[in-house]
């Protein structure tokens, strides 16, 4: 595959860092689909939104915020960022990213995940003793929903499927990225399904990951898949501007509000000083955050080290303001984007 860029979100609903102000959630949604709009038009190749059942995210369902994207966009692949499979049904999952994708006319995708919020468990009546064996499970059955209709399937933790019609089938086969945060053991499972591996990479050192693509890579082909047919994308949060000093002074406000607020279970947020926040903007830093030169030079520098095929940026964590978000959608589409593209063409070119 071609070198990917793209966005995602998770829709938190962070107050104000200023005012205080909390912002309505039907607001947000409607910026959500115009962020995507934009990313579609300026050359971007995936946006994706994220799943979460709290009072401070507005996206619960992503793939009803998924097909409203898909009425507004024409290009841009629509993917999940994730779906908490080990929490969800399958053949709802597959009937909604179905729908997505005859609607998309063939760009809709799912990030399967075990989830590291924990609130969808109760709220749906699992068990977290469960939490590796229902994904396992579920995935199982998602992939095999995929191939077959109807379909014949058993497993231990749900009732079995007989002669199960599930529909509408969508025109081709939809894309299934197993999500990774860091855990060999998922890794190794990505790669013995011969599925993309999504990694997140979220603070610290990019570098620290070398291990795991080279695990996903050497366990494909252990298993008998060819690693060079497989997808890598690395997932960051970060924000793009005219200046690194520009993108640091406009984001950190909100993105401190939201690492407090948002990023872990409720009443355990993470405080982020901003001399940390800038350490990540540094060649060695896990985020993608400056100008259009630091981020091109981030991800020359990554591709380097994991020749992946795709990153996606949390962009604006924490509600960076609309205009804000807008101007930096527009950047990486115009200023980032062609630029990575003809260096990773030209080395790819290069090595042949």
């Amino acid at each position: 595959m071609a070198f990917e860029l793209g966005v995602y979100h998770f829709g938190e609903l962070t107050p104000d860092p200023t005012t205080g102000a909390m912002m309505n959630p039907g607001v947000h949604l409607r910026h959500l689909v115009e962020q995507a709009t934009v990313a579609d038009q300026v050359g971007l190749d995936v946006f994706g939104v994220g799943e979460h059942h709290r009072t401070d995210f507005a996206v619960s369902a992503p793939a009803v915020v998924l097909a409203a994207m898909a009425q507004a966009t024409d290009n841009i692949k629509l993917s999940s960022a994730v779906t908490v499979l080990s929490s969800d049904d399958p053949v709802r999952v597959f009937q909604q990213f179905a729908t997505v994708d005859l609607l998309s006319e063939g760009r809709a995708e799912i990030i399967a995940g075990r989830g590291s919020y924990t609130e969808s468990f109760p709220l749906f009546g699992y068990d977290l003793s469960q939490y590796n064996e229902l994904f396992a499970e579920k995935l199982d059955l998602l992939l095999k929903l995929r191939d077959e209709n109807p379909i014949n399937w058993e497993g231990q933790l749900r009732a079995p499927l007989i002669d199960g019609d599930v529909t509408p089938r969508p025109d081709r086969q939809i894309p299934v990225w197993i999500a990774v945060g860091g855990t060999p053991a998922s890794v190794v499972r990505a790669a013995k399904l011969g599925l993309p591996l999504s990694l997140a990479i979220i603070g610290g050192s990019y570098q620290q990951f070398e291990p795991f693509v080279d695990l996903y890579r050497r366990a494909a082909a252990e298993f008998g898949h060819d690693p060079k047919k497989l997808a890598v994308s690395i997932a960051s949060p970060g924000f793009v501007d005219t200046s690194k000093q520009t993108a640091l002074d406009t984001s950190y406000p909100y993105f401190q509000a939201g690492w407090m607020q948002n990023h872990h279970q409720r009443g355990n947020g993470v405080p982020m000083p901003r001399r940390a926040y800038e350490a990540q903007a540094t060649t060695a830093g896990a985020f993608f955050l400056g100008g259009p030169q630091e981020i091109i030079d981030k991800t020359m520098a990554q591709y380097e080290l994991f020749r992946h095929d795709r990153i996606m940026i949390q962009m604006g964590f924490g509600n960076v303001p609309q205009k804000d978000m807008l101007r930096a959608i527009e950047i990486l589409g115009t200023e980032v984007a062609p630029v990575v593209r003809k260096e990773i063409e030209s080395l790819k070119s290069s090595q042949k």
